[in-house]
Formats: structure tokens, C-alpha cells, sequence
């Protein structure tokens, strides 16, 4: 029987991030690097994945900048193709990238009554059209890595309703399809955990709020309703991501974790 930390090792693995630049992504980065990956940054910034690169290659790991912007049908397969011709393997997919209410996407978190049909297409593109087409273009190298875990970023809000009354009083919001878009997320994990099993492995993650200077109204508002008593930080992610991804989670498959400091157990 192997000792946790091989099983937990991700020694000459490749994980490929998506929204790669970004404050949740900087977490599964250090994961992944800590457990010894390298790890391809696809993000629409080049300035952000140069930062991240830089920074992985301080902690004594290896970046890979892919810069492609998700919202283009045609850039999944080309990520996949980059990540190739540089390392010539992709054993982890982490599907993090998503319009999200503080996207600043027009028609988007605004009310419902003014949410635009081009918003709603643009996340359900991102959200969830260029998640389903990575797993397409990246199942052969899954497949062939006999490690092969895909990691879907969902949302509480792809599993319940939002509670309105949270945003009274602020500029946030909370748009319908985030909502839609991180649930099918959850919905395609277990498809995806079914068809592609036994060779790859299909879970998701579902984050509670992270705190990042809401208004104090809201952010006393969201404390009241979460049994942990405060909203979830980047780190509070990683340990569960290193868990997906490594063989510490072999008989894993089609499951959704939610880390939300027990928001959804009222």
C-alpha cells in the first residue's frame, strides 16, 4: 500500500488551468506546483500569465503561458495543442474560467429584466461551452496519461437559488446565467464521470463566496448565513484540488464537493 504523500504526488504530471491568471486559480497553481506539476496558464492577459509565470517559477516550478481568450469557440483545441507541443502530455484539466458578476460584461449583473441575451451567450461560452469542448480536445492525452482528472469549477450557485436580499443596498449582482452555466457544469461532471470512466476521472468543485472587499453590509449579511461564520478564501480551495487531482482520489469519480463553510446545509 503506497504512503498518502505518493499517493498525493504529482511528480512530472502536466495540469492545465483555465482563467489561469486569476485570485482561485493562483491557489490550484501553488498546488499543483508544491506536488511537483508543471502547469500551463491559459488566460486571455498576457501581462497576468507572465506575473503567474514568474511567480510559479519562484516557488521552483515550471510555467507554461497559453494565451487565448475562451470566449473564441476555436481556442480550446489550440490550448490543447500548445500544451502538447511543450510538454507532450496533459494529465490535469481544472476548468476554472468564467464570466462572473464582477466581469463588468454588459447586460450581465444587472436585473433580470435587463440581462441581455449577448451577455448570456458570452458566459454560457466561457462558463460552460469551452469546459465541455477542452474535455473533447484533451481526452486522448487524458486518456494516455493513466492519471487523467478533470476538475470543474463550479458554484453554490449551480447547486441553489440566491438569496436576493444579500445585494440590497450594493452595486453587485448576481446574474441568471452564472447560475445556469455553473450548473451545467455539475450536470455535465457527472455525464462526463460516467462516459469517460474507467481511463478519466470527472469531478467538480462548488466555492462558496470569496471574500475580496465586498461592502461590509453584504459581507455581515453572508457571515450571518454561513454556519463557518465567514466567507471562504483562495487557500481554503487548495486542499480539496490536491486531493482531485492526485491518486489520493483514484475512486473518485462524478462527485461535486462544495466548500462553502456550510452555506447549502441550512
Amino acid at each position: 500500500m503506497r504512503k498518502l504523500k505518493d499517493l498525493q504526488s504529482l511528480a512530472g504530471r502536466v495540469a492545465v488551468v483555465t482563467g489561469g491568471a486569476g485570485a482561485l486559480a493562483r491557489a490550484y497553481e501553488e498546488v499543483f506546483t508544491e506536488l511537483g506539476a508543471r502547469v500551463a496558464i491559459v488566460d486571455m492577459d498576457h501581462a497576468s500569465c507572465a506575473t503567474r509565470a514568474s511567480e510559479i517559477s519562484e516557488l521552483g516550478g515550471e510555467a507554461l503561458e497559453v494565451v487565448l481568450d475562451l470566449s473564441d469557440a476555436r481556442t480550446p483545441e489550440e490550448c490543447v495543442r500548445t500544451v502538447m507541443a511543450r510538454w507532450g502530455r496533459v494529465d490535469i484539466l481544472v476548468n476554472n474560467a468564467a464570466l462572473t458578476g464582477a466581469s463588468g460584461v454588459p447586460g450581465y449583473a444587472v436585473p433580470f429584466e435587463s440581462q441581455s441575451l449577448e451577455a448570456w451567450n458570452a458566459a454560457v461560452q466561457v462558463n460552460l461551452t469551452s469546459a465541455f469542448q477542452l474535455i473533447q480536445a484533451a481526452r486522448i492525452p487524458l486518456l494516455e496519461s493513466g492519471h487523467g482528472s478533470v476538475i470543474n469549477i463550479s458554484s453554490i450557485y449551480g447547486n441553489v437559488g440566491p438569496n436576493m436580499n444579500l445585494y440590497e443596498g450594493t452595486s453587485m449582482g448576481n446574474p441568471a446565467a452564472y447560475a445556469a452555466t455553473k450548473g451545467g457544469l455539475i450536470a455535465l461532471t457527472k455525464y462526463l464521470a460516467t462516459l469517460l470512466a474507467p481511463g478519466i476521472r470527472v469531478n467538480a468543485v462548488s466555492p462558496g463566496g470569496i471574500e475580496r472587499g465586498q461592502p461590509k453590509t453584504f459581507l455581515g449579511r453572508y457571515e450571518k448565513l454561513t454556519p463557518l461564520g465567514r466567507m471562504g478564501t483562495e487557500e481554503d480551495l487548495k486542499g480539496v484540488v490536491a486531493f482531485l487531482a492526485s491518486d489520493a482520489s483514484a475512486y473518485v469519480t462524478g462527485q461535486n464537493i462544495l466548500v462553502d463553510g456550510g452555506w447549502t446545509a441550512w
